[in-house]
C-alpha cells in the first residue's frame, strides 16, 4: 500500500525512510578462504535455509606456484603477491567481524620446501593463520559443494576438481541409494572417505585420487614444446598416464545413469565459450550440462585460434588464457576415457565445501529438500 499523503500534498508522496537493516550477528557469518597454486579466493556468507547467502567475496590470481615445478620452492615474488592479497582478505574479515572461518592452502603449499616459512610470513605480515589441508579433504570438500547438482537419475558419479597444482577425482556409486535421496547423500559427506567407506546407506565411494598435475603444473611440464597442437596432445596423454592407479580407469560406462560434475575455472570457461558469452555470467554457467561432443567442439576451437587468438578471446579472459589449454588437455583426457552426455558445470568448489561443512557441523542449515 502506498504511503498516505497529507491534504494538499499534490502528486508527490512524502518520502518514507526505509527501516534500518538489523545488524548482522557475527556468530552467523562464516568465511572460507582457498589459497591454491594459481588463485586466492574467499567467500563470506550466512546460512539461509539449506543453502547460504554470500555477503562478500574476493578473488585474485596470485600465481603462488610460479616456478615451483623447477625449483621446489615458492619464489619471493609469488609470496609477496600472495601476502598482499591476503591482507585484503584480512580487512574483509575484520570489516564483517567474522568469527567462524576456515582459511586453507592446498597443493603449492603442500609441495613447496619453504611452505612453513611462507605460512609464518603470512601470519606475521597479513595477520592470517593458514592451514594446509591434505588432498583427501580437498577432494571431499569439492564433492560436498557439488551436491545440489547431482541428478536423481545418476547411478555412477564422477566429481572432478581441476586445480592449479593438482586434480582431484572422486567416483561414487549411487545405484543403491533411492533416487530422491542421491543429492542429499552427497551433502552428508562430512567424514573422510576411503574406497571401503560409505557416504550414506548404500552409497559407496569406489575410489578417489589426487593427481599432482593441475593447469599450472601440467603447463610447466611441457613449456619447452613449441608447437601448440603437439604440446596439447602431449599434455593430455601425460595426464591420462597418471590415472592408471584409479580403480575405474579403463572401465567403460553406459552414458545412461552416468554423470560427471566438473568444478574449476577450466570447466566454467569452456561452458562460457560454448554459450558464446562475451561477459561471464555465473547464473548461466553454474549447473549447465554439456556433452562430450560439445566440449570437444569448444576445445578444437581453442586449438584453431592458436596462442594469439586465445589471448584476444574475451570469453577466455587474460587471467585464464595461458592456462586454458593445459586445463582443456586434462578435460579431454577424462572425456576420452569416460565420454558422457551429462557433464554438469559447477561454478563452485573448495570454498563452498568449506562453508557447507562448517555450517552443517554447527547445525545452522536446514535439511535440503531436493
Amino acid at each position: 500500500m502506498a504511503p498516505k499523503r497529507p491534504a494538499g500534498a499534490g502528486a508527490f508522496p512524502i518520502a518514507v525512510e526505509p527501516p534500518a537493516p538489523e545488524p548482522r550477528d557475527p556468530t552467523q557469518l562464516y568465511a572460507a578462504l582457498d589459497l591454491g597454486t594459481n588463485s586466492c579466493r574467499m567467500l563470506i556468507a550466512q546460512p539461509k535455509g539449506s543453502q547460504f547467502h554470500v555477503i562478500d567475496s574476493f578473488s585474485k590470481s596470485v600465481q603462488l606456484g610460479a616456478g615451483l615445478e623447477a625449483s621446489g620452492r615458492l619464489s619471493r615474488g609469488s609470496m609477496a603477491r600472495t601476502v598482499q592479497a591476503l591482507k585484503v582478505c584480512r580487512k574483509k574479515l575484520e570489516k564483517h567481524n567474522v568469527k567462524n572461518m576456515r582459511l586453507v592452502a592446498t597443493e603449492a603449499c603442500r609441495r613447496a620446501r619453504n611452505s612453513r616459512d611462507f605460512l609464518r610470513m603470512v601470519k606475521r605480515e597479513a595477520g592470517i593463520s593458514l592451514e594446509i589441508i591434505e588432498p583427501e579433504e580437498e577432494a571431499r570438500l569439492a564433492v560436498i559443494s557439488c551436491a545440489p547438482l547431482v541428478s536423481t537419475k545418476t547411478e555412477q558419479l564422477l566429481v572432478v576438481d581441476i586445480g592449479g597444482g593438482s586434480t582431484e577425482l572422486v567416483w561414487i556409486d549411487l545405484t543403491n541409494v533411492p533416487a530422491r535421496e542421491r543429492p542429499r547423500a552427497i551433502m552428508r559427506l562430512h567424514a573422510g572417505f576411503t574406497s571401503e567407506d560409505t557416504l550414506f546407506p548404500h552409497a559407496k565411494v569406489v575410489d578417489w585420487i589426487s593427481v599432482p598435475l593441475g593447469v599450472a603444473t601440467l603447463k610447466d611440464q611441457f613449456e619447452d614444446v613449441d608447437d601448440d597442437a603437439a604440446r596439447f596432445a602431449l599434455m593430455s596423454w601425460f595426464f591420462e598416464e597418471n590415472l592408471a592407479s584409479f580403480a575405474p580407469y579403463g572401465k567403460i560406462q553406459d552414458r545412461e545413469g552416468f554423470q560427471i560434475i566438473g568444478t574449476s575455472g577450466t570447466v566454467t570457461t569452456v561452458a562460457a565459450s560454448h554459450l558464446g558469452l562475451r561477459r561471464y555470467d555465473r547464473n548461466k554457467v553454474d549447473g549447465l550440462r554439456m556433452s562430450s561432443d560439445q566440449i570437444d567442439k569448444v576445445i578444437q576451437g581453442y586449438l584453431h585460434l592458436g596462442p594469439e587468438g586465445r589471448r584476444n578471446d574475451p570469453r577466455i579472459g587474460r587471467d585464464r588464457q595461458t592456462l586454458i589449454m593445459s586445463g582443456s588437455a586434462i578435460l579431454q583426457a577424462l572425456l576420452r576415457i569416460w565420454p558422457t552426455d551429462r557433464l554438469s558445470v559447477a561454478d563452485r568448489g573448495l570454498r563452498e565445501g568449506l562453508l557447507y561443512a562448517q555450517m552443517s557441523a554447527h547445525g545452522v542449515l536446514e535439511d535440503a529438500p531436493y
